[in-house]
């Protein structure tokens, strides 16, 4: 953890709302002038597109577990960055817009599905921003968590996870049904070994949770709206980031609190009540860089 400079993270698997979040703290940044240090998750993959389906093909690897990621990489970062204020990062190309836009940055003739080469944050950045699967991942060999200054979680309930993640790769993406099954119970080891553990280090989590029946995810016919969902918000230590729970409950109409530690607001809320939460959180860490 650094003061001087401090890391933020993002954490949530793909379709968790990791999106609203980002979006959140985008605004914060933009409002308060804060130039970022934006570092995206995939970027930390081991394997390219190409090479990932012939690992999946042939050991059954997912994205959720270290065989299929470069969590040295992404402590190195995060250590030198807390350190120093620079790094080194790179890019993962999920299209060719994005290929065309570091082609023409770098130079390089890199397809979609590929990474950029490794290159140095610039200097003279406020903060790092981490937005991916494994902000606050922990194993045997590394620790990524212990080098974070804020840790946010972003999971919906499982059910509902899956749900949307049937509905994207089956619209999106054009696969079968069996094939998206095949795919949730190929990950689920290392879902609950890589990934939710996750959850138990952050600061804050934000999960969503669905009022009408998901009983069954795979034969839901639609992902429930935000207006047919709450939020549940939940923080580690309150005290930590002098949470002000009655003012929370005033600004944002129909919460309410579940627990000591935990607000519960609609989820048409949850970017309001993201910016209202962080915004002062960003400013603390800001003012204490000195």
């Amino acid at each position: 953890m650094s003061k001087k400079h401090p890391i933020v993270v993002v954490t949530g698997s793909s379709g968790a709302g990791t999106t609203t979040v980002k979006r959140a703290f985008e605004h914060i940044f933009l409002r308060e002038g804060i130039k970022a240090a934006i570092i995206e998750g995939d970027s930390f993959h081991r394997y390219d597109r190409a090479e990932m389906k012939v690992k999946m093909a042939e050991e059954g690897l997912s994205h959720f577990g270290p065989e299929a990621n470069r969590f040295d990489k992404l402590e190195e970062l995060f250590r030198t960055y807390g350190e120093t204020g620079t790094g080194q990062k790179r890019y993962y190309l999920h299209s060719q817009e994005e290929a065309d836009e570091h082609n023409a940055r770098l130079g390089t003739d890199k397809k979609p599905g590929e990474f950029t080469p490794w290159e140095e944050i610039p200097e003279g950045t406020d903060l790092l921003f981490y937005e991916g699967l494994h902000g606050m991942v922990v194993t045997d060999e590394n620790n990524v968590a212990q080098h974070v200054d804020l840790g946010v979680g972003v999971v919906p309930i499982v059910n509902l996870e899956w749900i949307q993640k049937i509905h994207r790769d089956s619209k999106e993406r054009g696969y079968s049904a069996e094939a998206i099954v095949d795919t949730i119970l190929r990950r689920m080891p290392d879902y609950i070994k890589h990934i939710t553990p996750q959850f138990s280090r952050t600061d804050i989590n934000f999960q969503r949770v669905a009022t009408v029946d998901t009983s069954n995810p795979f034969i839901a016919r639609d992902i429930p709206t935000p207006d047919e969902s709450f939020v549940v918000i939940r923080f580690a230590d309150p005290e930590k980031f002098g949470i002000d729970f009655p003012y929370l409950l005033n600004m944002i109409p129909n919460s309410f609190m579940s627990r000591r530690n935990t607000i519960v607001v609609p989820g048409g809320k949850m970017g309001f009540a993201m910016e209202i939460i962080l915004g002062p959180i960003i400013d603390d860490m800001m003012a204490n860089r000195g």
